[in-house]
């Protein structure tokens, strides 16, 4: 099997029975223990109208391309690796201002979401986030943009990502929820809760039907109050590995600022229901995403 890939991807795979198959450019690994949480984002971002839908509307904005601007600068002629790339978004915001990889690879669970960023110019992998196909130390970038909170088990794939990074690379990862920030509880958590019904009579992205909200949340594994990352998540899994760790709390409309330690400002009805919940709604416990920006030690 290795002698049909592609001599770039066959040099960084581990070993030829982590294949499944090879179809149509893809590459399409051995996923040990299917999880409902692979099930569903495999069937989520898979899916033909939402998979467009999210590849249309979520982190395509001006201040995400700036934030992540800032936080890569360039990534011409080096290895690029997505992981949970989805259909593709953050090369399609990135390309213009980052430049041209020598190689991109993009990872995800779901072959429909892998095809979508096949035409767009990734090199895609179906491969499991918690168990990487690939050698140590061969990527200059590694970046997981609101991946770790689909998965399983959030700092085994942290730490996965983090052995691909080759010394003085840099591994990257945004929008995953911040767990102080959805500490809700009483009023602010039935406010929170009775978002979704909202969501759905407005047809917002993501929620435009019953059965496109179900499947989404059923993705969303970590996003939910009580559930997501922490600085000493981070901390505990990168610096034993080499890393110089630093974490920029945000939220989402705040750009490249949020590297000066500005916070920004969340939604209404999540400053509402954190006031309700007796979380101080300008505090860094209480911005949506933490950020991190690691670099691997030479």
């Amino acid at each position: 099997m290795l002698n049909k890939l592609p001599t770039k991807l066959s040099k960084i795979l581990i070993a030829e029975d982590c294949i499944d198959a090879w179809d149509e450019g893809i590459l399409i690994c051995k996923i040990l223990h299917p999880t409902p949480a692979i099930e569903a984002n495999s069937y989520y971002f898979g899916h033909p109208e939402w998979g467009r839908n999210y590849f249309a509307a979520c982190h395509r904005d001006e201040k995400f391309i700036e934030l992540w601007q800032a936080a890569i600068n360039r990534w011409d002629n080096k290895i690029v690796v997505d992981i949970g790339c989805g259909p593709g978004n953050i090369y399609a915001s990135l390309k213009e201002y980052c430049g041209e990889p020598s190689q991109l690879l993009g990872v995800d669970v779901s072959l429909g979401a892998l095809k979508m960023a096949q035409a767009i110019g990734y090199t895609p992998v179906l491969a499991d986030a918690q168990q990487l196909p690939f050698v140590s130390e061969f990527a200059d970038i590694v970046m997981l943009n609101a991946c770790l909170h689909h998965c399983d088990d959030m700092a085994k794939v942290l730490a996965e990502a983090a052995r691909l990074v080759r010394p003085g690379g840099l591994l990257v990862t945004d929008h995953d929820p911040q767990l102080t920030a959805y500490q809700f509880r009483g009023l602010g958590l039935m406010l929170w809760q009775a978002r979704l019904t909202l969501y759905r009579f407005l047809k917002r992205g993501g929620h435009s039907t019953t059965e496109e909200q179900l499947w989404g949340l059923a993705a969303e594994v970590h996003h939910k109050p009580g559930e997501g990352t922490t600085p000493q998540m981070y901390n505990d899994v990168l610096k034993p590995l080499g890393f110089t760790v630093e974490l920029y709390p945000h939220n989402h409309k705040v750009g490249a600022a949020a590297l000066q330690g500005d916070y920004g400002y969340s939604f209404w009805r999540c400053r509402m229901a954190q006031r309700l919940s007796s979380i101080n709604p300008n505090s860094a416990e209480a911005a949506l995403s933490l950020m991190c920006i690691a670099r691997k030690n030479q």
